[in-house]
């Protein structure tokens, strides 16, 4: 997938669990339902999961890598991430999300991703705090031509900016004091 086409969350959830280790797509779902290890964080059903797979394998980011014995008797498709994956997953663990709307889903899945990964948090959450930052003050200022609609919508993102801060404060606070 090229910068024009980036994966989906879900599709960033694949990847990133494939360079975790070569897998198969039932662990993948298993992982991904609302009981999963990142389904408490972004779930997504079965047959999204497998179509998820196909996309990142037509984009070249991961990869078929033999088969092994299924536990039923069928055989089960091995998948790897690819280097281009590896490196893309490595570039969207470090980039702070972009909306504010994306922090309760993209933030705690880049956050849970490095954590498993043992890489530092700490920069992902600076970053993340800066780009709050900005959307407070632009948030802030209010348009003279705004419907009560625009002001509701906005005054709304302003509080869910300032909770990102507070939430992104506090995981560095956390972080500091544990080491």
């Amino acid at each position: 997938m090229t910068d024009a086409k980036q994966p989906s969350l879900g599709g960033w959830a694949v990847l990133a669990l494939l360079c975790e280790g070569d897998t198969h797509g039932w662990a993948l779902v298993r992982s991904m339902t609302p009981e999963g290890d990142i389904g408490r964080v972004w779930s997504i059903r079965r047959a999204l999961v497998y179509r998820t797979v196909e996309l990142v394998v037509a984009a070249g980011l991961a990869e078929r890598a033999g088969v092994e014995p299924g536990m039923r008797g069928s055989q089960r498709t091995l998948l790897r991430v690819t280097a281009a994956g590896r490196r893309a997953v490595d570039r969207w663990l470090q980039e702070p999300v972009g909306h504010v709307r994306d922090l309760r889903s993209a933030l705690l899945l880049k956050l849970l991703f490095l954590q498993r990964s043992g890489l530092d948090r700490a920069p992902l959450l600076r970053a993340q705090r800066a780009i709050l930052a900005e959307a407070i003050d632009a948030l802030g200022v209010q348009d003279a031509d705004e419907s009560p609609a625009d002001i509701t919508v906005r005054a709304f993102r302003l509080e869910t900016a300032r909770a990102g801060i507070r939430f992104v404060d506090g995981e560095l606070a956390r972080l500091a004091n544990n080491g």
